[in-house]
């Protein structure tokens, strides 16, 4: 398995913070890896959501379908999975002085052959959790 994790500082409320991150159809917009994320129900954004996200990785492209498993007033877990990756997005929101302090924690279980391989990533998925901790809070503060 491969976790990585980043904490972030924004200037907007926790509530604000939370609400945009809850709908993972803006994942494109924080998230260098996914090229696209479409909601496959309708409905309010809660538990049970559930969202396909195409990402662009090593030069390849792959979807996982993503469950918001947990929507609680200060986190948010998402879980994703096709054949050969479980991906489960932790996100921590906490408010502080003036502004909202993100966790964003990523674990990645790779299944089969895939878990092989899985060693030899994590230069790879370090490099895109630096991304997302550049990306968000820019995203974050032009909204």
């Amino acid at each position: 398995m491969i976790r990585v994790e980043r904490t972030m500082r924004v200037e907007r409320p926790a509530e604000e913070v939370l609400r945009y991150l809850a709908d993972f159809g803006n994942a494109p917009e924080w998230d260098p890896g996914t090229e696209a994320c479409v909601r496959l129900d309708d409905g309010p954004v809660a538990e049970g959501a559930s969202w396909r996200n195409t990402s662009r990785f090593r030069g390849r492209r792959t979807e996982l379908t993503y469950r918001l498993e947990r929507r609680a007033p200060d986190r948010l877990v998402f879980v994703g999975h096709n054949r050969t990756v479980t991906a489960t997005d932790d996100i921590a929101v906490r408010a502080v002085d003036g502004g909202t302090v993100v966790h964003y924690r990523a674990s990645l279980r790779f299944h089969g052959l895939a878990a092989l391989a899985g060693p030899f990533l994590r230069g790879e998925f370090e490099r895109l959790a630096d991304a997302v901790a550049d990306r968000l809070p820019r995203v974050l503060t032009d909204r």
